[in-house]
C-alpha cells in the first residue's frame, strides 16, 4: 500500500474544528490516522511551517472548452486549479455548445479526467441551449454525472421554469445554481450604478437587479423545499434575504467571490477593463456585509469567480470588454493577503469557506481531513511572498487586475486522491 506522512504541520480541519500542529498518515489514497510519530512510508513531506488542511473546493468557475479554447481549455484550467491549491473545481457551463446533453457532460468528465490535475465537477444546464425556455434533460444529466444545473452567467428569467427545475431536481436531491440578476434591470450596465458611476458618467447596475432576482428565487425554493444555490452574491440586500431565508429553513446556500471580498466600484476609476466583473463591483458597505455574511454563515463560501478572457478581449473599450477575471491562482493568495492578514478572517474561518462549506453545498464527502476520508489535502506556505505576472501563470488567460501585485501565502504541494503533487504556486518570491 502506499503511504504518506505528512510531518509536523499546522494541521487545521474545519470540518471538526481541529487547528494544531501534528502529523497525518495517508495510507492508500485515504487519511489513515492523525498524531503519528513515526511512520515507515514511501513518501515523507516535512510540514513545518506550512499548514495543512483539506483540498480546496471551487464552486464557480466558468468553463469555456468547448466553444472558447482562445479562453482557457480543460487541461489549462485544471492546471490553473492544482497551482492555487483546488483539488476540486465546480464549472458552470459557459460553452457552445452548452452543456446540455450526456454527450457534453461526459466529454468534460473524460477530458478532465485525461488530464490529472484536478477534479472537475460539472454543472450542467438548467434549460436547453441556455435560452430559459424549456427544461434540460435533468435525468440524463444526473446519469452522466451532472453534481447541479445552471445557466450560468445567464440567470433563469422565467419563473415557471426555475419553479419547475427546482421541483424535478429534489428526485435528485441536487441544487440549482442561479445567478441572481434580472436582465430588465441590468440591462447595458458597466458597473455599480452609485455615486463612482455617477461621477464617471457610466451606465450603472443597480443593486436591485440582484436583490429581486434573489428575493424571487427565494421564494420558489421556499414554496418547493428544493435546493437553491445562489452565484456570487455581491448585495447587502441579497446578503440580508438569504439570512432571513435561512432562518425560515429554506434549502438555500450562496457564494460570494473573493474580489468582491477585496474590490469596490472605486477601483472603476481608473477605466481598467480587469475591474468589469458581473455582478460588478459593490460599494463599500455591499463588501461589509458580504464580510459579515462570511463570518455568521449566512455567506457558505468563497469562490474564485475564474472567467478566463483572451487578452484581445479585455483590450476593448470599457462598454464593450466582457466582464471577468481569472481567479483559480490567486484565489488562496488574495484571501491570505487581504482577509486573514488584516484580521478579518481567521486562517480557521477562511479555510472552512473554501472546504468544507462548498462539500456541504454540493452533498459530497470531500473537505475535511477524518479518518477514513479521501485524501485531497493542500499545505499552505502563509509566509510565502510572490508577484502576479502572467509568465508565472498557466492559465491561457491573465485577465486580473493583480498583475503586479505582491501577494503573501501560497501553495506549495496538493494532494489529490492521495498522491502527492507540486502546487508551484510562486517561485522564489518574485
Amino acid at each position: 500500500m502506499a503511504r504518506l506522512w505528512i510531518r509536523d504541520g499546522r494541521v487545521i480541519d474545519p470540518a471538526s474544528g481541529e487547528d494544531r500542529q501534528t502529523s497525518l498518515l495517508i495510507e492508500d489514497g485515504r487519511i489513515a490516522a492523525w498524531d503519528v510519530t513515526s511512520a515507515e512510508a514511501e513518501q515523507v513531506v516535512d510540514a513545518r511551517g506550512l499548514i495543512v488542511a483539506p483540498g480546496l473546493i471551487d464552486l464557480h468557475c466558468e468553463l469555456r472548452e468547448p466553444g472558447f479554447e482562445e479562453d482557457e481549455t480543460i487541461h489549462t484550467l485544471t492546471r490553473a486549479a492544482q497551482r492555487g491549491g483546488f483539488t476540486s473545481v465546480v464549472c458552470i457551463p459557459e460553452t457552445e455548445p452548452p452543456v446540455d446533453t450526456q454527450a457534453g457532460v461526459e466529454f468534460i468528465r473524460q477530458k478532465a479526467g485525461r488530464a490529472g490535475h484536478a477534479r472537475v465537477l460539472v454543472v450542467a444546464c438548467v434549460s436547453k441551449n441556455r435560452e430559459g425556455r424549456e427544461l434540460a434533460e435533468i435525468g440524463m444529466l444526473v446519469e452522466a454525472g451532472a453534481v447541479a444545473f445552471s445557466d450560468g452567467s445567464r440567470a433563469v428569467q422565467n419563473s415557471e421554469l426555475l419553479r419547475r427545475a427546482l421541483e424535478y431536481c429534489l428526485m435528485f436531491d441536487k441544487p440549482i445554481f442561479n445567478h441572481p440578476e434580472v436582465a430588465e434591470l441590468s440591462h447595458r450596465g458597466i458597473m455599480h450604478e452609485g455615486l463612482v458611476s455617477l461621477v464617471l458618467g457610466l451606465p450603472g447596475i443597480p443593486p436591485e437587479a440582484e436583490d429581486v432576482m434573489t428575493s424571487r428565487d427565494l421564494r420558489l425554493a421556499e414554496s418547493t423545499g428544493g435546493r437553491l444555490h445562489l452565484l456570487s452574491i455581491s448585495t447587502a440586500g441579497s446578503v440580508d434575504l438569504v439570512r432571513r431565508a435561512k432562518s425560515r429553513g429554506v434549502r438555500v446556500t450562496a457564494d460570494v467571490s473573493v474580489a468582491h471580498l477585496v474590490f469596490t466600484d472605486e477601483k472603476l476609476r481608473t477605466f481598467d477593463s480587469h475591474f468589469k466583473l458581473q455582478p460588478p463591483l459593490r460599494s463599500a458597505s455591499d463588501v461589509e456585509a458580504c464580510l459579515e455574511g462570511l463570518k455568521d454563515g449566512t455567506i457558505d463560501a468563497i469562490s474564485s469567480g475564474h472567467a478566463p478572457r483572451a487578452r484581445e478581449k479585455k483590450m476593448l473599450e470599457l462598454d464593450v470588454a466582457p466582464p471577468g477575471m481569472i481567479g483559480l491562482e490567486t484565489t488562496l493568495s488574495m484571501v491570505s493577503t487581504y482577509l486573514v492578514r488584516t484580521g478579518r478572517l481567521t486562517w480557521i474561518e477562511a479555510l472552512e469557506k473554501l472546504t468544507i462549506g462548498p462539500a456541504r453545498v454540493l452533498g459530497i464527502p470531500r473537505g475535511t481531513l477524518a479518518v477514513g476520508s479521501v485524501a485531497d489535502l493542500v499545505l499552505i506556505d502563509p509566509d510565502y511572498e510572490w508577484t502576479v505576472e502572467p509568465s508565472r501563470l498557466v492559465s491561457s488567460s491573465a485577465n486580473t487586475p493583480l498583475l503586479g501585485s505582491r501577494l503573501y501565502g501560497a501553495a506549495r504541494f496538493v494532494v489529490l486522491d492521495g498522491q502527492l503533487r507540486p502546487a508551484l504556486a510562486a517561485t522564489n518570491g518574485s
